[in-house]
């Protein structure tokens, strides 16, 4: 009786460089990735270069109003803006932070004259390694930007006897302010792709800026506000990052649990603002990738 005997499949053996071949592939890839971002993040400097108008008006601006503001309510009385020693120390911290969101929402501006004008179509049909770099640079452009005016902003303010923060607090600000910067970059890149052209961009950018300016702690505490716009401020993202920041002003000894603002509902710590500040970032990068994706495609 003859039985059949089923030869042994033959193993597949990897070749030694196939993972070393995918691992430099993918290095490769992250390496092109960078490189085209700081190739379009070099040439938004050079156009910055050229044309340094909007970096100096956004300096000059915010530092004017430490200027005016700070003399408007000179004579007011002690006390009477919290801990704060005078209005402009008080102003400071809502300036740095007012600085940055308007920056920030200006970010879609480039992009959107870059669709209009034809560019942005040149990048997307380029051998990219990544069309995303199109955002990143971007992003990155609009952060060192911002981080540049607040460090100009804190400079004057200390100049006109604000005071300086420490070291520690210094590199808070720095974190605070990107955390800001980033959250709001994203959603004006947002809406540089989702809206038709730049009149309904600037449309936004003006409607926006104010609003959100008043509806905050940049100009007034908390305890000045009626009930209901104590509610609103309470909710606005510039309140998280203004409020720390006037902390660390008030504040060489600080901790994640200091308590910055006193809400309606509660005590808000500095550790909670800058986990608020964090959610808002993220939560801005995440609602616009299906936007992106669809427009970058």
């Amino acid at each position: 009786m003859s039985s059949t005997i089923t030869p042994p499949k033959p193993q597949t053996i990897a070749q030694p460089g196939a993972f070393a071949h995918e691992s430099s592939a993918s290095s490769n890839g992250f390496a092109d990735l960078v490189q085209e971002t700081l190739a379009l993040t070099r040439r938004l400097f050079i156009q910055l270069q050229r044309r340094p108008s909007t970096l100096v008006a956004g300096i000059i601006q915010p530092v004017m109003w430490l200027v005016l503001f700070g003399a408007l309510f000179q004579n007011a009385p002690s006390g009477l803006f919290g801990n704060s020693h005078s209005y402009g120390q008080f102003l400071g911290a809502g300036v740095i932070v007012f600085t940055a969101f308007a920056g920030a929402l200006n970010a879609g501006l480039p992009v959107m004259f870059d669709r209009e004008f034809g560019f942005l179509n040149r990048l997307l049909v380029a051998p990219l390694a990544s069309r995303y770099s199109i955002v990143l640079a971007s992003a990155l452009f609009i952060v060192s930007q911002s981080l540049l005016q607040a460090a100009v902003i804190v400079g004057a303010a200390a100049l006109l006897g604000a005071g300086l923060p420490n070291i520690a607090g210094l590199g808070a600000i720095s974190l605070i302010v990107f955390f800001l910067a980033l959250g709001v970059t994203a959603i004006s890149l947002g809406l540089a792709f989702a809206l038709p052209g730049h009149i309904e961009l600037i449309a936004v950018i003006f409607v926006t800026n104010l609003p959100l300016l008043f509806a905050s702690t940049a100009l007034a505490p908390l305890s000045f506000m009626p009930q209901w716009l104590q509610v609103v401020a309470s909710l606005n993202p510039l309140s998280y990052a203004i409020e720390p920041i006037r902390y660390l002003y008030l504040n060489s000894n600080w901790s994640l649990d200091s308590v910055v603002m006193q809400a309606p509902w509660g005590v808000v710590s500095f550790g909670g603002a800058m986990l608020v500040l964090l959610g808002f970032s993220f939560v801005s990068l995440i609602s616009i990738q299906p936007l992106l994706k669809k427009s970058l495609s």
